[in-house]
């Protein structure tokens, strides 16, 4: 049995599957990831882990518009293959929720409904003073810094270095991951943490990893492909309609 096979399977066996997403399941749709040759991580001369900070966010508000501005709005990006397919496996009632660390919104833009956005979205906002509410456009359209009303900055809903994730997200992602039949880990190299250590609290059937790399959770898996994930996708959606 070859692996796309074994995959195959393992998702037609299982009535309780969770899926944790990284920025490989996206690239696919013209996002760049972070540590890849091409990845956001070799368009700065600044780490990311600077230029993307709540310190940075607050000492350097402009520059860090500027960057931010340029790399996330994900207005007008479109869903791949693989989001469309899990789309389609929520609607067995097989797929309970994916987790993603995507903060693109796209998983929600292919149709799914049980999303859970543990580093947030960048289609939700907030003023810093007030604390009211601005959709992407107030963000992506603003010339320099976005600004309330009231006359507060107006800052991104996304989880910045230095920041905690959202404490209801992360309670939440963690008890559908304990009560998972089978986990799916798509385009993630499993490094970034609190997210990566999910996997630890995992004790299902199957534990399944798609990622173009490998990752530091592979010997642990019951199943690893490194190929990637459109590739994957068709191969399985092929397989389905025959």
């Amino acid at each position: 049995m070859n692996k796309i096979d074994e995959l195959k399977k393992i998702i037609d066996d299982s009535n309780n599957i969770v899926v944790l997403t990284g920025a490989g399941v996206s690239t696919d749709s013209g996002i760049k990831d972070f540590r890849s040759r091409d990845g956001l991580s070799n368009t700065s001369n600044i780490p990311m882990e600077i230029l993307l900070s709540s310190d940075y966010f607050y000492s350097n508000t402009e520059d860090f518009y500027d960057f931010y501005k340029k790399v996330f709005n994900c207005s007008n990006i479109e869903p791949n293959i693989t989001h469309k397919y899990l789309k389609g496996l929520e609607e067995t009632g097989k797929l309970k929720s994916i987790i993603t660390q995507n903060i693109d919104g796209l998983h929600s833009k292919a149709g799914n409904k049980n999303v859970l956005e543990l580093h947030g979205t960048t289609f939700s906002n907030h003023c810093i003073k007030c604390n009211k509410k601005y959709d992407y456009k107030k963000v992506f359209n603003a010339k320099g810094i976005p600004k309330c009303s009231c006359g507060g900055i107006i800052k991104p809903d996304v989880v910045l270095y230095g920041e905690s994730l959202p404490e209801k997200a992360l309670e939440e992602s963690i008890r559908r991951i304990e009560e998972a039949e089978t986990l799916i880990v798509l385009g993630s190299s499993l490094v970034v943490y609190p997210a990566a250590g999910l996997i630890n609290y995992f004790g299902g059937k199957n534990l399944v990893i798609i990622n173009i790399d490998e990752t530091p959770y592979d010997g642990k898996a019951n199943l690893v492909i490194h190929d990637n994930l459109s590739k994957v996708f068709q191969k399985l959606i092929s397989m389905d309609d025959k």
